[in-house]
């Protein structure tokens, strides 16, 4: 069940995923909270560089590695404005980070792209429940789904 609360730290995600359309990226942002709610840290898309790997989920999970014992990472949640791609999902899997709650799902961005005419990514963008089979894994949240979406139009329209 997605709160209130869940929804105001998805809008931050999308906020990020603005900042970083704005800043000449690929609009995606996520956000780690501690399992007694604090923000713990939070990122959006450096791909701009030409580094495909610079996703906010895979940062989330190396930061939580490195400052987190494993039992405060598995009370965790990420937020993300999209669904993890399974490179990220992968190292969420790995890592042991608790929930995901996502803005956006693969699915949609999926079909988003293709009525936008863009080339689908190099990697089969699988739920994370297939790269993570015990995740737990909420969204989409078509609300905030309909402003991510409103961002890859910026992106792939301008």
């Amino acid at each position: 069940m997605i709160s209130e609360t869940d929804k105001r730290h998805l809008a931050r995600c999308v906020e990020l995923a603005e900042e970083a359309l704005e800043a000449g990226d690929e609009p995606f942002g996520s956000v780690l909270v501690s399992g007694d709610g604090a923000v713990l840290v939070e990122d959006h898309n450096h791909v701009a560089g030409g580094d495909a790997t610079q996703h906010p989920e895979f940062f989330l999970a190396r930061w939580a590695a490195e400052n987190l014992p494993p039992e405060e990472r598995a009370r965790a949640t990420v937020y993300t404005s999209g669904e993890h791609c399974p490179m990220c999902a992968a190292a969420h899997g790995w890592v042991g980070l608790g929930r995901i709650v996502y803005a956006s799902s693969s699915e949609q961005l999926g079909g988003w792209l293709e009525e936008m005419g863009v080339a689908p990514p190099p990697v089969n963008p699988l739920p994370i429940q297939e790269i993570v089979p015990s995740a737990t894994v909420e969204g989409p949240v078509p609300e905030l789904a309909e402003r991510v979406h409103a961002l890859h139009r910026r992106l792939h329209e301008a």
